[in-house]
């Protein structure tokens, strides 16, 4: 176990066009979760201490869930990840030039952005 590394607020789901619209109104009309957007084009909900953010993702055939780990020391937990065999995919969404953070891929394949808290 590692203190480099803990649980984030954020939870991205990426969801096909063909399912967006269903997805958004499920969250907002049916589960009735207050809506806000702070990050358009993504729709964010609150979902207790969390934000769920949904992502039209039309290159996708189905949605995934990516999940958000914070770190103090990117390059330290980055260090760390890397020694314990770790996959990073990088290249799966452009992150902001300089930004203090990066993807990482779990052995069951859902995606995690790991990133020191003030990155964003």
């Amino acid at each position: 176990m590692t203190d480099r590394l803990y649980g984030g607020i954020d939870i991205a789901m990426k969801v096909p066009s063909h399912q967006y619209q269903a997805t958004i109104a499920f969250y907002r009309d049916t589960i009735g979760l207050k809506e806000f957007i702070d990050k358009a084009p993504a729709i964010g909900f609150e979902l207790g201490p969390n934000k769920l953010w949904i992502d039209e993702a039309p290159m996708m055939s189905q949605a995934e869930i990516w999940l958000e780990l914070f770190t103090g020391d990117f390059d330290d937990a980055a260090a760390h990840l890397e020694k314990s065999g770790v996959v990073r995919c990088d290249t799966i969404e452009p992150l902001p030039e300089g930004f203090k953070g990066g993807w990482i891929t779990s052995p069951a394949n859902i995606i995690h952005m790991v990133r020191e808290p003030e990155a964003w």
